[in-house]
């Protein structure tokens, strides 16, 4: 991490990753045949309506086409190169199959230049190798990590993120997600080994407002501060309590405060094992 000294008032407490110590190119140009254009949707849809507040703006950015699906069996690769995305939080891995094909490919931490890695059922567990659940030793760190066999990765894919195999069950493999939560997941589905890179990520402080414009992050408002008709808690005349019983979202759901946000009826409920620990008990037996 690299911390800003503070020089101007927008310099004070802001923080930076160092990406000259962590990536390995020095080139600024991605693999121009893995490259595609990307469209800013300013959290509008298709019909101009905002469905998704606080987003706009930023600066362009060009999508790298990461492969999720993992699907030359058997083929080593070589990593060629560790490159900043600026669509995810992750490092990713420019990696050259033996038969010349090159794909784009979350990178684990510990991952280096001139490292081989390979999709096989009877690969060696080690980092950057992917393997079916059952084959992963019980204690092992996976991430990129399948809900359905062929479904691609999933789980587990943000900076310095990792699961854990805590056992195996008939059919199923035990996995403790990064949530606390434990969860089981059909043993045929697949799972990189490590942990996601980046780890630092999440210690970074922007400092100012303007490096959240440059990220495509507008400013936020308390609901508190809007006219009834924007917002559940708006209204009133001077500063009114929000007038409900819990906090809602401006559209009326459920949020914060330890209320259960969770759909009762989500397809993937009959998976989990043991629920996230809430709160402060998550942070501490958590990661």
């Amino acid at each position: 991490m690299k911390f800003y000294k503070p020089t101007s008032a927008g310099r004070r407490d802001g923080s930076v990753v160092e990406y000259k110590k962590k990536l390995t190119t020095t080139k600024s140009e991605p693999h121009k045949a893995l490259v595609a254009g990307k469209r800013s949707t300013g959290g509008r849809n298709s019909q101009g309506r905002t469905t998704n507040h606080y987003r706009g703006g930023g600066n362009k950015r060009t999508y790298r086409m990461v492969d999720f699906k993992y699907n030359k069996l058997g083929v080593p690769a070589k990593v060629e190169a560790i490159e900043y995305d600026p669509n995810r939080n992750a490092f990713i891995a420019l990696i050259v199959y033996r038969d010349g094909e090159r794909r784009y490919v979350i990178a684990p931490q510990g991952l280096g230049k001139g490292d081989e890695v390979v999709t096989a059922a009877d690969a060696k567990p080690k980092i950057g190798n992917r393997l079916p659940l059952t084959a992963i030793p019980v204690g092992a760190f996976v991430y990129n990590i399948e809900i359905k066999p062929g479904k691609g990765a999933q789980l587990v894919r943000s900076a310095g993120s990792y699961a854990e195999v805590v056992a195996q069950d008939g059919a199923y493999t035990l996995i403790k997600m990064p949530s606390t939560e434990i969860r089981k997941i059909i043993g045929h589905s697949w799972a990189s080994i490590g942990a996601v890179s980046n780890e630092e990520y999440r210690l970074v402080d922007l400092g100012k407002a303007g490096r959240a414009r440059h990220k495509g992050l507008r400013p936020k408002n308390r609901g508190t501060a809007r006219n009834a008709v924007d917002h559940p808690h708006g209204g009133g005349e001077g500063r009114s309590p929000r007038g409900h019983r819990r906090s809602r979202t401006k559209q009326g759901r459920p949020t914060g405060k330890g209320q259960k946000t969770r759909s009762p009826k989500k397809y993937s409920n009959g998976s989990i094992v043991s629920r996230r620990k809430p709160g402060r008990l998550m942070a501490i037996g958590g990661r």
